[in-house]
């Protein structure tokens, strides 16, 4: 599973990053009760997406550090699944990082690093790529990617060189695993803030299709072939859906004869009707957000998160 969770941020000021819009005195008026009403609200997103049981790995981004998640996993009502969590220490602006949940009964963590891109801006800085490379029951490796590339806040042209950037480097990684894995398990997943037929995710990273016939050394991209579907996506914006969230995989995990594959070749949106809310000027239904502006909503989150399952032999 995959989830922008909107500022999963604690309500203490930290002095390095510009969090100070999400403390009690600050202009969202973060409070105690407003932060463990999000972590009990993301909770029941990750218990619900698998029917009741939780994903064995959950990626999340705009998470400020691992105290929160400490909370989310020891504290919420995420308790009883038993998470661990790995995080990065990015030098973000804001202080925003990507993390991963995982069950240490279903992977055994083998190695992590962080990858920071290099923006050609000045001063500009972004969120560091994690890299979890773990062993699951089969034995085998898999190789997980958490990203999430820079907004496009300053407009698409501007900002597009710095989500190439982050591409590239996370290409140059991948490639690498192509080159000493022989069969290479990889999982990339994030919020790219580009959409599966963008520059930096076809013509960059190269992610194909899953129509395409797999390649164990080839990448591809679980929603490109779902582009021209307009009526659902991860992200609304001025009543268009979009897919800024996303999974990109080695052709090994689309083969059927594997040990270890993506059930029926097929990622998924979970918009379930707790994470919505009626879109008074577009029309239909749009995600149920934590904020708008500086105005408290009191939904989960302005993304709705992506899941797929892998399946396993021993």
């Amino acid at each position: 599973m995959f989830y922008n969770v909107e500022n999963l941020y604690d309500i203490k000021d930290n002095p390095k990053t510009n969090d100070d819009d999400l403390t009690p005195g600050g202009n969202l008026h973060w409070t105690s009760y407003r932060y463990w009403k999000k972590l009990n609200d993301i909770s029941k997103v990750i218990i619900s997406v698998g029917n009741g049981i939780a994903p064995a790995l959950v990626g999340l981004c705009e998470v400020e550090n691992d105290s929160v998640l400490h909370d989310l996993t020891q504290k919420a009502n995420l308790k009883k699944e038993k998470y661990e969590y790995i995080i990065t220490k990015s030098k973000d602006l804001r202080g925003s990082n990507v993390a991963l949940l995982y069950q240490r009964d279903q992977i055994r963590i083998l190695k992590k690093n962080t990858y920071t891109p290099v923006l050609d801006a000045k001063d500009r800085t972004t969120r560091d790529i994690l890299h979890i490379t773990g062993k699951v029951i089969s034995g085998d490796t898999l190789d997980i990617f958490v990203c999430h590339f820079p907004s496009r806040t300053e407009g698409i042209k501007k900002t597009r060189p710095f989500r190439v950037n982050c591409a590239q480097l996370l290409k140059q990684k991948s490639d690498s695993l192509f080159r000493i894995r022989k069969k290479a398990n990889i999982i990339i997943m994030g919020d790219f803030n580009d959409y599966p037929n963008d520059i930096s995710m076809t013509e960059t990273l190269r992610a194909q299709s899953i129509e395409s016939t797999a390649s164990s050394k080839e990448l591809y991209n679980m929603f490109l072939h779902k582009i021209d579907d307009k009526s659902q996506g991860t992200y609304k914006y001025r009543g268009k859906w979009n897919y800024l969230d996303q999974f990109v995989v080695s052709g090994n995990l689309l083969n059927v004869d594997t040990k270890v594959r993506i059930k029926d070749r097929t990622a998924t949106i979970y918009s379930a009707d707790f994470l919505l809310e009626n879109d008074v000027k577009y029309g239909n239904k749009k995600p149920f957000r934590t904020y708008v502006g500086y105005k408290y909503l009191g939904g989960t989150s302005d993304h709705l998160p992506i899941h797929m399952d892998l399946l396993i032999n021993e």
